[in-house]
């Protein structure tokens, strides 16, 4: 049995790539994972506990535990969005031509 190759992403379009996905599929996996760094990073910085996070955003506990261990499989972007609100922020996403 031969042992299949390594691959290594070092960017979301290599790892679309390798994964076979359309280019809007990774789109949606980066801007998904830059809204759940900025979670991270707003509530490290406010210091709240994962509950309080919780109550602001209006959902469970454990969801948002979920979330700041990087598992948002059954996480929606719009979560990730009321979070980032919930906590004082505002997102501002902006466009560029594709390369």
């Amino acid at each position: 049995m031969k042992i299949p190759k390594s691959l290594v992403a070092k960017s979301v379009k290599d790892l679309a790539q390798i994964l076979d996905l359309s280019p809007a599929a990774g789109a949606e996996i980066e801007l998904r994972s830059e809204l759940n760094d900025k979670v991270i990073e707003i509530v490290r910085r406010t210091g709240l506990t994962h509950d309080q996070v919780a109550k602001l955003a209006r959902t469970s506990r454990s969801r948002v535990t979920a979330i700041l261990n990087r598992n948002t499989k059954d996480v929606s972007t719009d979560l990730l969005l009321r979070i980032i609100t919930s906590l004082g922020y505002r997102a501002k996403i902006t466009f560029s031509r594709a390369a």
